[in-house]
């Protein structure tokens, strides 16, 4: 090999390592794991630990307390039977333009489409002489 050949390839070989930016591919690092994890907080003491704890037991004594003495605010609202069937009714997907339905009311021909929403006027009665 002749030397001004060796000459050219080291001074290509050191331009591409005085340069970089021309010759090498620059990428973003990778996420790491702490990237996708939540802000961590600050480490409790254990005497905030201890009055976080204290201060949970006080609420929860004084919730119970409340419920001992106004029972009343706190008994679960009873469900009106009819209006839960009719609820039911107008959110069946199975029914079909022609379907009769049977409710404490009598018995009806549902007559909506099925590309609408169901509406009470959906449901006409089977008989209307015997609706009052």
């Amino acid at each position: 090999m002749r030397a001004g050949a060796i000459i050219t390839i080291a001074s290509a070989f050191g331009l591409g390592l005085a340069c970089p930016s021309l010759c090498l591919a620059q990428s973003e690092p990778e996420p790491s794991l702490n990237d996708y994890l939540p802000p961590r907080e600050a480490e409790v003491s254990r005497d905030e630990w201890r009055q976080r704890i204290e201060e949970a037991r006080r609420r929860s004594k004084e919730i119970s307390r409340e419920r001992r003495e106004h029972p009343e605010l706190y008994k679960p609202i009873p469900e009106d039977p009819d209006l839960v069937a009719t609820e039911r009714l107008l959110r069946d997907d199975s029914l079909q333009r022609g379907d009769i339905v049977t409710t404490k009311k009598g018995m009806f021909v549902y007559q909506g489409r099925s590309d609408q929403p169901r509406r009470d006027q959906d449901f006409v009665p089977v008989n209307p002489k015997s609706v009052r």
